[in-house]
């Protein structure tokens, strides 16, 4: 292959990374036909009962009361009539190649290959528990971006990814390595100090196959030697990072727990902030004025507060989720009365892998009713992810992404962790 045929094999795999990928495994001649005895209709916000669902191929042909609803003749029936089925969720915020078990100094011998394998079988979970595509916000390194492709390549089951491989910050901040002692030199893959270098650093992120950037506006937790709630990122730096990002084409998350963090963050036209633990009255108001998402992962205190020792969680960082954790829920609930948009994250890898629907319960207790929860990890997640005609809702032409529990977890939250049928793309994962 000469030097002209390998540019356009890169170009090409450099679009269809950007594209809503398909599952290998789908047969596209087989049709499945899918009784619903209640279908959650997420657009309206609606309940229907006795519905049908036609899926040819991998995506969906027809949807509609099943006394109406023409059968193909051949076609293979599923029977949901005694269930609840709803499309498959969206997690906004994972780390996928993360392992719950290895905190602080535990992950420093994990390379990035083992990440990527560590992966496999956390995307595989995530499956299983309903979530049929994720966004993955920052990795070790480009194993989140193997991982997505195999996927696709159908090599192994897992939800349709978005990856932000390294994410992006300031010497000495979030997203560097402050846990080795200065003689070993060590800086983190992503860190980029001044707009100029900023912007290398996306453009680099482009180059080897991130979806979506990444960025560190703020301090964090899990982090050695920094506060949540301190400023890292200028103004200025976002600013050129947003715009470059924009200019190519990906959106940008910024991780930002501090108040002033997530005011400059979403001043500079970022798509949308995470944790927001220290939101105040002004952030909500800018995020709701500029249509800014939060991804607000207000699960995962439990977890660190109970077994973040265990993992090896550094000291610093569980007296830093005491401060912060139940902040970050009460300011849950004010954001989302004032009005500000909402997407399901739940930031798995920080607690095992396939709990994500526990975060449901959560969302209901600080202010969301079941079907507001529902909502936010379906259609309003997928409107952020970029891919809201794909994906999201169960209409006409989209992928037949398909999960159902047995209860009604309208009445009840916690049904929506116990997932008895998956499809993704017409494909049956769980059932």
């Amino acid at each position: 292959m000469n030097f002209k045929h390998l540019l356009i094999s890169a170009a090409m795999i450099g679009a269809a990374s950007t594209a809503v990928p398909t599952i290998a495994a789908a047969d596209h001649g087989k049709v499945v036909v899918i009784r619903a005895g209640k279908l959650v209709d997420v657009v309206a916000g609606t309940v229907l009962k006795d519905q049908t669902i036609v899926v040819e191929g991998e995506r969906i042909s027809a949807v509609g009361p099943t006394a109406s609803t023409k059968v193909p003749s051949g076609a293979q029936v599923i029977d949901l009539s005694g269930q609840t089925v709803m499309p498959g969720f969206i997690d906004m915020h994972t780390h996928l190649t993360n392992d719950a078990k290895l905190g602080g100094y535990n992950a420093l011998g994990v390379s990035d290959t083992r990440a990527a394998l560590y992966g496999v079988r956390a995307a595989r979970l995530t499956l299983e528990a309903g979530f049929t595509s994720v966004r993955n916000v920052g990795a070790g390194g480009f194993g989140d971006v193997a991982l997505r492709d195999a996927i696709n390549d159908g090599d192994f089951i897992g939800p349709r990814m978005r990856t932000a491989a390294y994410a992006i910050g300031i010497q000495g901040g979030h997203c560097d390595e402050n846990m080795l002692p200065p003689d070993m030199k060590v800086t983190g893959r992503g860190v980029a100090d001044g707009p100029w270098e900023a912007r290398a650093r996306v453009r680099e992120m482009v180059k080897y196959g991130a979806d979506v950037i990444k960025i560190c506006a703020s301090g964090g937790v899990l982090s050695k030697g920094d506060e949540p709630g301190a400023q890292q990122y200028t103004l200025e730096e976002m600013q050129a990072i947003v715009a470059e990002a924009h200019k190519l084409g990906r959106k940008v998350a910024a991780h930002a727990h501090g108040t002033s963090s997530i005011r400059d963050a979403i001043i500079a036209g970022v798509d949308s902030i995470e944790h927001a633990s220290l939101i105040d009255e002004e952030g909500i108001r800018l995020a709701r004025e500029k249509g800014v998402y939060l991804v607000m992962d207000i699960y995962n205190d439990d977890y660190i507060l109970q077994e973040g020792e265990k993992a090896g969680m550094l000291p610093e960082s569980i007296a830093k989720e005491k401060v912060i954790g139940q902040t970050q829920r009460d300011n849950f609930r004010k954001a989302f009365q004032g009005g500000a948009k909402m997407a399901f994250g739940s930031d798995s890898g920080v607690y095992p892998h396939g709990d994500n629907g526990k975060q449901f319960a959560y969302m209901v207790k600080y202010g969301m009713t079941p079907m507001q929860a529902i909502q936010s990890a379906t259609v309003n997640a997928a409107d952020l992810m970029g891919w809201k005609d794909s994906v999201g809702s169960l209409s006409v032409g989209k992928f037949a992404d398909i999960v159902a529990v047995k209860g009604d977890p309208l009445a009840n939250v916690d049904e929506l962790t116990k997932m008895s049928f998956v499809m993704k793309g017409g494909a049956v994962i769980r059932r």
